[in-house]
């Protein structure tokens, strides 16, 4: 096997920016790794010895990255790797932090249970508790189990063996950062909620606790590129999550938009009744609003049209990992460079560092789940999703509440299934997660569903998918959204998936798709497991670029359409629909398609 050592250790910046602390170690890197076929690794003793292969951490081993490139279905794989704690963290409670895992793991540590979680795509934390001490050597195994048979959220990863149509090489075990960090035993501050008030031009600040102790206290301090701002404290020793309130002066209101996506820097310190600091940590926040009137999704109290690209987040080499933090960064950069302001993340949670650049470089960002993987062909009960959904959620949603770049979330896309009358499993699901959503984060608009079946009368917002690819009839298809008769997805056969719409903020969430990918077109013809894209492909750039203009001007000038999402920033494999290549360089004349999405949109004329 062909193995690379690199000089430098992958993607060695710290994975959650928002919640900083000082200590911690990565331990990204080489690991011992086994590929365990028939899931029969424990009971042959691979929990206790040696493994018998290398693999790179964070990169899964179906990635070439990883060194292992195994693109067949592993049923199970098997990570090892003894570390040595840091000898200066005495007197702390060491965990083990797992950015990502898919899709079923367990950790053991010197040999002892320390973690199980369920779910591919949110993170999880292992406390290492006694095992781990100060100085000493902890030997960590992991076994992550990834079945191809069953309902599991996937995403867009393929349950054939190789790739077709729109779903991709699978990603099993590892896929993010992993790493240890010190915290202190008594007490410590957990991850914090960052609410912006802009009416009030605050921040509400809840900042959850490991434990209460006696004349404990907690102190926020706000700050901004010309030093300190205020500094608030209160008790810590009668509510689990103290709050506090943190209201900037009129002089050093800045709030976050697109134009000026403004951070302020905010210091988090629990204190003793000393008044000495037992745990300190750094995040930062941004001050803005995202309101509903009527059928307009207003900013900041302003009508900013959301010109979105659908993102997948797969990289050729590191499928869903980025192969480094620069690769987050050019994403995003390749989007506004388009004229995109900014993403559906789809069929993925990504990775926390896109998001901390989407709030550096305010880049609008609806945050998603991978939900895809729970079909079963039942007639008028084809999709069932279980409970996981809603746990995977929920912490994808704690992950990533206080990020101001997130404008909106979907918690699922293209749930298809005819509305009849009984009551489904995807009935329940999708409220669950509609009302998890919500009492997890009332803050922002919620779609039920993208796309398609549409189950919950109340959702915040309510969108469709349209591939029509002639400008004119697209037009057609879409004009009836002034008459509150918006174009719906529906089945095949014409029955409804949805509940009817009813006056809500309303965007074509999934259009375009233009199939343009010359080079495969000359050697392969039209056929599509080799390229493919929805509709005609154009025959020269020029029809491209007129097509382009002519489907997105169908959007700018509809006064009630709050924004549009294009499919897609890049190719993915086979699928040659992206307005850059997989590779991330350019196949079109970017310049003429950032022209075309940025002349003046008429939602934003309303008054």
């Amino acid at each position: 096997m062909s193995f690379p050592r690199p000089s430098d250790q992958p993607r060695p910046e710290y994975p959650r920016p928002q919640f900083v602390r000082e200590a911690w170690l990565n331990l990204n890197g080489e690991w011992q790794f086994e590929i365990d076929r028939s899931d029969t690794g424990l009971e042959r003793g691979l929990r206790e010895r040696e493994l018998t292969d290398r693999i790179v951490v964070p990169f899964c081993p179906e990635s070439t990255l990883s060194g292992v490139g195994e693109t067949d279905f592993l049923e199970a794989v098997w990570y090892r790797r003894t570390v040595t704690v840091p000898d200066t963290w005495t007197d702390s409670r060491v965990l083990l932090h797992f950015g990502a895992v898919d899709h079923d793991t367990t950790v053991w540590a010197e040999g002892v249970e320390v973690a199980r979680h369920r779910g591919g795509f949110t993170p999880f934390t292992a406390d290492l508790g006694e095992v781990a001490v100060a100085g000493r050597e902890v030997t960590i195994v992991v076994r992550a189990r990834d079945s191809r048979h069953g309902a599991q959220a996937r995403g867009k990863q393929s349950t054939w063996y190789a790739n077709s149509h729109c779903h991709y090489t699978r990603t099993t075990g590892i896929w993010q950062t992993v790493w240890l960090e010190p915290v202190p035993r008594a007490a410590a501050l957990r991850r914090p909620r960052i609410t912006p008030d802009l009416a009030s031009g605050s921040f509400h600040l809840e900042l959850p606790l490991t434990a209460n102790l006696p004349g404990h206290r907690v102190r926020a301090t706000l700050a901004d590129e010309q030093g300190g701002i205020l500094t608030a404290e209160t008790r810590a020793d009668l509510d689990l999550a103290p709050r506090l309130v943190l209201t900037v002066p009129a002089d050093r209101l800045r709030p976050w938009s697109p134009t000026d996506p403004h951070l302020y820097d905010l210091s988090l310190q629990l204190l003793d009744a000393q008044g000495q600091i037992v745990d300190a940590v750094d995040s930062y926040a941004g001050l803005r609003s995202v309101s509903v009137q009527g059928k307009r999704l207003l900013l900041n109290g302003e009508p900013v049209f959301q010109r979105l690209v659908l993102d997948q987040g797969y990289y050729p080499d590191g499928l869903m990992t980025a192969p480094t933090d620069a690769d987050l960064v050019r994403d995003i950069e390749l989007g506004l460079r388009a004229g995109f302001n900014g993403a559906r993340l789809h069929q993925k949670v990504f990775e926390e560092r896109y998001l901390h650049h989407a709030d550096r470089l305010g880049y609008l960002v609806w945050g998603e789940f991978g939900d895809w993987g729970c079909e079963t062909g039942a007639r008028d009960d084809n999709q069932r999703p279980d409970a996981s959904y809603v746990t995977q959620w929920l912490e994808a949603l704690e992950r990533d509440y206080s990020h101001p770049s997130i404008v909106g979330w979907c918690p699922l896309n293209e749930t298809y299934q005819p509305l009849h009358d009984r009551i489904t499993r995807l009935d329940d699901v999708t409220h669950a997660m509609f009302l998890a959503t919500k009492q997890a984060d009332a803050t922002r608009p919620v779609v039920d569903a993208s796309g398609y079946a549409h189950r919950v009368a109340e959702t915040d917002v309510y969108d469709s998918h349209c591939y029509e690819q002639d400008p004119a009839a697209f037009a057609k298809a879409m004009s009836g959204l002034s008459e509150d008769r918006p174009y719906v997805n529906t089945a095949p056969d014409g029955r409804p998936w949805s509940v009817p719409y009813r006056g809500q903020p309303y965007f074509c969430s999934e259009f375009g798709g233009i199939w343009w990918d010359p080079e495969a077109a000359a050697a392969a013809g039209d056929q599509r497991d080799a390229s493919w894209g929805y509709g005609e492909r154009p025959y020269t750039e020029e029809e491209f670029a007129d097509r382009f203009a002519g489907l997105t001007g169908v959007l700018l000038d509809d006064p009630d359409m709050f924004g549009y999402c294009y499919t897609q920033l890049t190719d993915v494999f086979q699928e040659r629909n992206g307005v850059y290549r997989f590779d991330r360089s350019e196949k079109l004349d970017i310049a003429r398609l950032h022209r075309a999405q940025t002349r003046p949109a008429a939602y934003e004329a309303t008054p």
